[in-house]
């Protein structure tokens, strides 16, 4: 069955690799907040969303295939349900999801429909992107809704997934799909203009941040926190959601979604809002899908040597260089492997349980048989499932 597994993996990555190599035309990710669709809460913003729909059906007549990640559906359902404040109970903001999830969905296949376009419901959760097969079985899907001419209307399946794993914002979940797919563009459509220096709303001297790279660490600094009522992203999730789309090599613009024909604007290639630009070459599929983890099994704690080896040298990991263990996992799960400090160093599928690991922890490869009775692997994460954070 191992064999099998790791064989099936790399006949997906080889598939997704030359499919990309292939696709000649742009994707994108487009992702508007809840602020933007529900007038801070007054009730979906009609006028607004099929605003926006004629502007994606501008980018579509261009050849653009458009993946949309869509907040609303719990504004909505306060909305409706007569909400003033943002509820904090799990069964409540389901409720409100489910509620909300009606209109927002009947809104854009309206709306699109008036151009001749159907749309299509992805609900996902951390869960189905965990998974490896699940994974893939929604990157496929999308892929033929997109060969369809479908416009996939993607969020959180907030009814049923639970904070432990949650993706915690449409931000984040916006960069796991432009992972997913291998997006051009994320473009995230907020009621800020991008980015400034520092935050505008108490500074009226603050500055508008055009372009960077988005692993300048500088970007840290200058994000605004707080994200109003309904929203649970503020600038500094829509940085850390570059940073992962850019592991795709997708380059990210934050822009407001007020501003007119804002996605006309971006597509002629026009200065508008904060560009994030990918610094780094795509990683294989694979790497993508072990970057997007929200949630690990366990914890390696690494040693300075080893720590060093794998930001310079890309090697596999080691169990001479483990320190010690942390969490109860199984063979073929994620893992974070940590520095000393508890800083994650990468992630990767570990090739031995916890309670193996840590009988070979800080032992040299060649003794691995003798203290297990067998030997599998020489490596304890090999650098082919190996991602650095």
């Amino acid at each position: 069955m191992r064999n099998r597994s790791f064989a099936e993996d790399f006949m997906g990555i080889y598939t997704i690799m030359s499919e990309q190599q292939n696709r000649q035309s742009q994707r994108w990710v487009i992702k508007i907040g809840s602020a933007l669709l529900t007038q801070d809460g007054a009730g979906l913003d009609l006028g607004s969303i099929c605003n926006w729909v004629e502007q994606m059906k501008g980018l579509l007549d261009q050849g653009i295939e458009v993946v949309l990640v869509s907040s609303g559906a719990v504004a909505e359902g306060m909305c409706r349900l007569g909400w003033k404040q943002r509820p904090h109970a799990v069964h409540e903001l389901q409720a409100a999801a489910a509620v909300g999830q009606m209109g927002l969905v009947q809104t854009y296949e309206s709306c699109f429909a008036k151009y001749g376009h159907h749309t299509a419901q992805i609900l996902l959760t951390h869960s189905d992107l965990s998974s490896r097969e699940r994974y893939l079985n929604a990157r496929t899907t999308i892929r033929s809704l997109l060969e369809l001419g479908v416009v996939p209307v993607v969020n959180e399946n907030d009814t049923v997934v639970t904070d432990e794993i949650r993706f915690g914002d449409n931000d984040t979940l916006a960069a796991l799909v432009a992972n997913l797919v291998e997006a051009d563009r994320l473009i995230i459509l907020t009621d800020q203009e991008g980015l400034f220096d520092r935050d505008p709303r108490e500074h009226t001297d603050a500055k508008l941040i055009q372009e960077a790279l988005v692993s300048e660490p500088s970007l840290d600094g200058m994000a605004a926190g707080g994200a109003g009522t309904l929203g649970q992203g503020g600038m500094t999730t829509k940085i850390r959601a570059a940073r992962l789309a850019a592991r795709s090599g997708t380059s990210t613009i934050i822009a407001s979604g007020r501003k007119s024909q804002v996605l006309a604007e971006i597509l002629a290639g026009n200065s508008v809002g904060t560009l994030l630009k990918a610094a780094q070459e795509p990683v294989t599929a694979r790497k993508q899908w072990l970057a997007g983890h929200l949630q690990m099994r366990g914890k390696l704690v690494l040693d300075d040597g080893a720590v060093k080896v794998l930001k310079t040298s890309g090697k596999s990991l080691l169990a001479v260089g483990v320190v010690s263990v942390d969490g109860s996992f199984e063979r073929g799960e994620v893992v974070a492997c940590v520095d000393q400090q508890g800083n994650e160093v990468a992630r990767g599928l570990v090739n031995y349980r916890a309670a193996e690991v840590r009988l070979i922890k800080g032992q040299a490869s060649e003794r691995i048989e003798e203290l297990l009775g067998y030997v599998d692997e020489a490596e304890l994460i090999h650098r082919d499932n190996l991602v650095l954070s």
